[in-house]
């Protein structure tokens, strides 16, 4: 199983920004795409953007396009969230994940469709 280590959080003002990391921390393996999912308390664990691995392509939840990208370094295997002009509505411990398995391009939104997952970082913004 693969680990997956993210960096990068911490406590900003509203309208602020934070950039995100995350690697695996044995190595480069296989894998089809690698997204960004956060977790507010109380809540469930949602969707926030994922990125295909060898095209590049990405998907965004509604209410983070335009404020958040996602990006990734092919040869470091690392995926990166910019996060922009924060509010605290994005309060909440990121995770990121990868595809090990190429799943349907319709389920990526899915927590199910990620196979390993890293350990969060938590993002605070004050208002």
């Amino acid at each position: 199983q693969v680990q997956l280590v993210e960096s990068g959080g911490g406590s900003v003002q509203a309208g602020g920004s934070l950039r995100l990391s995350c690697a695996p921390s044995g190595g480069t393996y296989t894998t089809y795409a690698m997204g960004w999912f956060r977790q507010a308390p109380g809540k469930e664990r949602e969707f926030v953007a994922t990125i295909n691995w060898a095209s590049g392509y990405t998907y965004y939840l509604d209410s983070v396009k335009g404020r958040f990208t996602i990006s990734r370094e092919k040869y470091k295997h690392t995926v990166y969230l910019q996060m922009n002009s924060l509010q605290p509505d994005d309060m909440a411990v990121y995770y990121c994940a990868d595809q090990s398995v190429r799943r349907p391009t319709g389920l990526i939104r899915l927590p199910q469709s990620y196979n390993d997952w890293g350990q969060g970082t938590q993002v605070t913004v004050s208002s």
